[in-house]
């Protein structure tokens, strides 16, 4: 389950509350998205340099979705991600996680809430060749100050097919063992939103499938909300929902499953 950000709340004792306020209440709660866009533009150099790499784009991420993120190459594709998860400023609009705008956030508020609700996983795995899997997947929760339950980190190395991996580096493991690691240790906080940038990108056939599975699972058994930015069709079937940019727009919003040849056929119209 997803944990609601702490909330001041101040009751007026009377005899009778406004009509209309447990609707209220109750409609804030359910529409509340994982990570919201207002109007996000995004904007690189100056004066005749400018380029526009996101333009005013408005989009909302809902607890427990699986999005893919589609596009030709410099359709702003891999920028959405970057200002949505707080790595990247935008020029003009708004991004709110969990209810929290990014904008006003001094640069330390900002990583601390990267650190605590949003989960990454990228194309490189990004693991500490020093450390062991398990270690790995214990580091997010050792930055954070936190500690892991009993049990908590094999729990995770289980649910990715790792177990008897736990005690090996890095260089001990396959690429896709390598990126289940990664996807573990994305999990380990229970954030908000798991962000992944073309995850499979470095990874055969087989272990693409694998790590799909895995954020397909994270979505169905545990209500993550996944965001995946991708160029592979096969990928992007595997979403509730694929996100279609181009020239720093979106251009498209599919919702449903959608097999892999018609979100190829989409995406060469956009080529």
């Amino acid at each position: 389950m997803l944990a609601l950000p702490p909330t001041l709340v101040v009751v007026r004792l009377c005899r009778s509350p406004p009509r209309g306020w447990l609707k209220s209440v109750t409609t804030t709660l359910q529409t509340r998205q994982a990570v919201e866009l207002h109007g996000v533009t995004r904007r690189y150099g100056t004066g005749e340099q400018t380029v526009t790499a996101l333009d005013r784009v408005s989009v909302g991420f809902a607890p427990a979705s699986f999005t893919a993120v589609m596009g030709p190459s410099g359709s702003g594709k891999s920028t959405l991600l970057h200002c949505a998860a707080g790595l990247d400023r935008v020029s003009e609009g708004r991004v709110l996680i969990d209810g929290v705008e990014l904008g006003p956030l001094r640069e330390k508020a900002r990583t601390r809430l990267r650190r605590d609700r949003i989960g990454f996983v990228f194309q490189a795995f990004n693991l500490v060749g020093a450390l062991t899997a398990a270690q790995n997947v214990e580091l997010p929760l050792r930055l954070a100050g936190r500690r892991a339950a009993v049990g908590q980190v094999d729990a995770m190395l289980a649910e990715v097919g790792l177990a008897d991996r736990a005690g090996h580096r890095p260089s001990e493991l396959s690429g896709g063992q390598q990126q289940r690691v990664a996807i573990a240790r994305a999990l380990a906080t229970r954030p908000v939103v798991v962000f992944a940038d073309e995850p499979t990108g470095a990874l055969d056939a087989s272990a693409s499938r694998e790590v799909l599975r895995l954020l397909r699972v994270a979505v169905d058994r545990h209500a993550q909300t996944v965001v995946m930015v991708t160029h592979d069709p096969l990928a992007a079937a595997y979403a509730d929902r694929v996100l279609f940019l181009a020239d720093g727009a979106i251009v498209e919003d599919l919702h449903g499953p959608h097999g892999a040849e018609q979100i190829a056929t989409r995406m060469a119209a956009l080529s």
